[in-house]
């Protein structure tokens, strides 16, 4: 990854939005809801104050306004503080 996260943040693939329903309907990029959750691609050294506990795999929860959006070689990645990812998923 040629994207290192610096301080307290760290740099989240997010899990694909869901394009169809269960029965059927193709939901249009417009009214897609932004995914929640996300796998962490890389991790910045933390601060003398905050600890970095997140690693890289850890597949993620996060706030549905949390991060900025960046494009990387085509793919969309969130780059966000530590403490705006609510859980680990285990």
């Amino acid at each position: 990854m040629s994207i290192k996260p610096l301080a307290d943040r760290v740099l989240i693939l997010p899990a694909p939005a869901e394009v169809k329903t269960k029965s059927g309907i193709i939901i249009p990029d417009s009214a897609q809801e932004k995914p929640l959750r996300g796998e962490v691609v890389a991790v910045g050294g933390g601060t003398k104050d905050e600890e970095m506990v997140l690693k890289e795999g850890d597949q993620v929860l996060y706030g549905k306004y949390a991060g900025t959006e960046l494009e990387h070689e085509g793919v969309k990645y969130l780059i966000m503080r530590q403490s705006d990812v609510v859980a680990i998923l285990g």
